[in-house]
């Protein structure tokens, strides 16, 4: 899918969105209130209970995305969800006549916001990141780039044997120690600045200028073993940073889009109950 949502039907969508939110504007410019505009007055409840509708319904991506057989198509929905959730921006913020404060209304319209936000995040990475992931691959899968990983260990370990021990502890420390993943915001960041193969590549290459003769050519070897597997490493942890960003932001926005359903109805029977 992609980015196909975002031109879906010719963009009717955005279309919708964009109508929508100029009949919002349209209104709230020629409506007159009695004291001032703010979510209580005859206009208000009414962009009250279209906003309100909206995310209600917007909410039934979830569902819906996972009956592939539906009679509306899912990138349909998706590209609904992406430019009417939008248009709540607008709709939202006329309800409110510009009127917030410390209040569960005001708490309602930020998380409305953020969920927004992190749906924009979510289109970026969506429409972005397989294209950066098969480019960072260059057509292999994460096992073939992992079980590369283990060829390279494999034959430095046998150059190794037979190496001084300041070299031998090196290629020992990058085959046993090296780490892939590890903390969120290390796999976030797509680097590891104390990786011991990093170490190891950096110490052999002032060792291969300072080699002895008979130990010269296998450290040199040794060291384009380790500039590969850094390589391959930097590759390895490109795409786990982009596969995690890809899902993290789902883990956020699902979460803060129920919040925001049961603050929506916090606001709503607040409202009625002192009305």
């Amino acid at each position: 899918m992609h980015d196909g949502f975002l031109v879906y039907s010719n963009l009717k969508f955005l279309k919708w969105a964009f109508a929508l939110s100029a009949l919002t504007i349209v209104g709230y410019l020629l409506y007159v209130p009695v004291d001032e505009h703010n979510g209580g007055t005859a206009l208000g409840y009414t962009l009250g209970v279209i906003g309100a509708l909206l995310i209600f319904w917007l909410m039934w991506l979830g569902i819906r995305k996972r009956r592939y057989g539906a009679s509306f198509r899912l990138t349909a929905w998706v590209s609904a969800h992406v430019y009417l959730g939008l248009s709540l921006i607008v709709i939202a913020t006329l309800h409110t006549g510009f009127q917030f404060g410390w209040n569960v209304h005001t708490l309602t319209y930020c998380l409305m916001l953020f969920v927004i936000c992190s749906g924009c995040f979510g289109i970026y990475t969506y429409a972005r990141f397989p294209k950066l992931v098969s480019q960072n691959r260059r057509g292999e899968s994460l096992d073939d780039l992992l079980a590369q990983v283990g060829n390279v260990d494999f034959e430095s370990r046998q150059l190794a044997v037979s190496m001084p021990d300041e070299v031998s502890s090196l290629i020992k420390k990058s085959c046993e120690e090296t780490r892939i993943g590890g903390s969120l915001l290390k796999i976030l960041s797509g680097r590891d600045k104390d990786c011991p193969s990093y170490t190891a590549f950096i110490n052999l290459r002032k060792l291969a200028a300072e080699a002895e003769e008979n130990y010269s050519q296998d450290t040199r070897k040794l060291l384009l073993l380790a500039g590969k597997k850094c390589g391959l490493l930097q590759t390895i942890r490109r795409d786990i940073q982009l596969r995690a960003l890809m899902d993290i932001w789902l883990r956020v926005h699902v979460p803060v889009s129920v919040a925001l359903v049961i603050a929506l109805i916090i606001h709503i029977f607040s409202v009625f109950y002192y009305w």
